[in-house]
């Protein structure tokens, strides 16, 4: 019950955390669009892709690595979390200077070949420095996690943003020139900036933590790395994949007849607006996929398989009950939105079109916590690599021919795919009992009748909701029916059930 609790308060502060970065983010996102233009934004897009697949080369996914290595630790009897903390730092340590060599040793090749442009040297060449402060931090955050220390975590991340938010608006603000690489050494000087605020704040706490401990690790170096390379290669894989797609976008729009700038403006308004409002109600799934990677680590070693069937349950109906409404929020209100954002009709139009197949999307944050969290790392890398092919397929086919639209036949193509094969994996291995009625059939019902019931209620006093308040309002309203109608048939199938059980007893008398 303590554990329980503890959970659901972590999931409350991360969120009202993630809430406050997301937020941020967008306004960033809107300013540096209305600042330096939406091909900017393409550019920062294909930049920060590229760098956090490098990223991921240089930590080996360390934050993923230590929530589920050192929660392992601690669930053993004897173990010595510190040790494990050694291990990710002389690893990440290895790999960040082989990337980082790499890096400064091909950036005018990459410049060339894959930003198309001879300007981008110098930004490539800086994001080596980036590498091993990046690697750092994450191996701290995740250590920090394990530990179900979120509070750190989370004013580390927010630490981070606003020193990098910062030094991007500052730099924007005074910068006299705006070329691609110009552009980009804003971004990688903001990046280095907040890690190295977010390393010495996560340090400070590391070294005034209390515990510490004498026994020995119940692994060894090499036992470490061959824990943490399969998940190493599919974080790599996945990035690899994610990168090659993003690539691809503005090359199969001009291909389908856009020139360069509207292309990589397209591009820009895609990432910048349309993704980050088609994921930002998914920050409480987002804030509980940390937290159900340490849970399920510690289960699994304690091969406590009905904690699993249990968390795998309620995370599979929660998640469904929430993003079929967050999905018909946004195709309700997608073309106000996307408006309000600065993106114009195009991003509106691509939010509403794109909302249904949220709640796959926000299925995957979770399905993936509990499976990384159990050790299916073979199953998620190729789960990944068939969802990757999927969409870059889509892409390299359809977006030459029908150009935006292309892009949205692929979402849905790899989301409906890929995280139909987590669903069903996740419910194979641990047999959770769903109910279809209370977690699909029911929800998308009440979210039609309250809908229903919003709009005649405020025709009735006479409120549109052309508005941004009057959309609001309309949410506020709507969010509210929709929790009743959840709520008081949980209360009836209780109530049958109690009723159910009394049965015999009244017979019998």
């Amino acid at each position: 019950m303590i554990i329980k609790s503890k959970i659901i308060r972590d999931t409350v502060f991360l969120t009202i955390m993630q809430l406050i970065l997301d937020s941020s983010a967008l306004l960033l996102n809107i300013f540096i669009t209305q600042r330096l233009g939406a091909p900017a934004i393409g550019i920062l897009s294909l930049t920060g892709s590229f760098l956090v697949l490098a990223g991921m080369l240089s930590n080996g996914n360390a934050f993923l690595c230590m929530s589920r290595l050192v929660s392992e630790e601690i669930g053993k009897k004897s173990g010595n979390p510190d040790k494990i903390l050694g291990y990710a730092v002389a690893f990440c340590a290895i790999l960040s200077g082989v990337v980082g060599i790499f890096l400064v040793g091909t950036a005018d090749w990459l410049s060339v070949k894959f930003f198309k442009s001879d300007m981008m040297a110098a930004p490539v060449k800086l994001m080596a420095y980036a590498l091993p402060i990046g690697a750092f931090c994450a191996v701290l955050r995740g250590y920090f996690n394990a530990f179900r220390r979120v509070g750190v975590t989370a004013v580390s991340d927010l630490i981070d943003f606003a020193v990098k938010s910062a030094v991007i608006v500052i730099s924007t603000l005074t910068a006299k020139s705006f070329d691609d690489g110009a552009v980009c050494m804003i971004m990688v000087r903001g990046i280095i900036c907040g890690n190295i605020a977010s390393v010495i704040f996560l340090t400070v706490n590391f070294v005034t933590k209390k515990e510490k401990y004498r026994s020995k690790a119940s692994v060894s170096f090499g036992k470490y790395i061959s824990f943490a390379f399969p998940i190493m290669f599919g974080s790599c894989l996945t990035s690899a994949l994610s990168s090659t797609n993003d690539a691809l976008i503005p090359i199969t729009l001009k291909q389908y007849g856009d020139s360069v700038t509207e292309a990589l403006s397209r591009f820009g308004i895609f990432e910048a607006i349309v993704i980050p409002t088609l994921f930002f109600p998914y920050i409480i799934m987002c804030s509980l996929s940390g937290i159900v990677v340490s849970e399920a680590a510690r289960a699994a070693a304690a091969k406590d398989s009905e904690s699993i069937k249990r968390m795998a349950k309620k995370l599979i109906e929660k998640t469904l009950v929430f993003s079929i409404f967050a999905a018909a929020v946004l195709m309700k209100f997608g073309g106000q939105i996307g408006v309000m954002m600065d993106g114009g009709e195009l991003a509106g139009h691509m939010i509403t079109v794109i909302a249904p197949v949220v709640p796959f999307i926000y299925l995957e944050i979770v399905l993936e916590a509990l499976i990384k969290g159990m050790g299916m790392q073979g199953f998620s890398s190729l789960n990944y690599f068939a969802e990757y092919a999927v969409r870059i397929s889509t892409v390299l086919i359809l977006v030459p021919k029908i150009g935006f639209y292309g892009i949205v036949a692929s979402y849905y193509a790899s989301n409906v795919i890929g995280n139909t094969g987590r669903l069903v994996k996740v419910i194979r291995c641990t047999h959770p009992k769903i109910s279809i009625m209370k977690s699909l059939i029911l929800p998308i019902l009440y979210c039609f009748l309250t809908m229903s019931f919003t709009e005649l209620l405020l025709r009735i006093m006479r409120l549109g909701n052309e508005s941004v308040i009057s959309a609001i309002l309309f949410t506020a309203i709507w969010s509210a029916g929709y929790l009743f109608m959840l709520s008081g048939f949980t209360r009836r199938k209780s109530d049958l059930k109690q009723m159910l059980k009394h049965m015999p007893n009244v017979q019998n008398s």
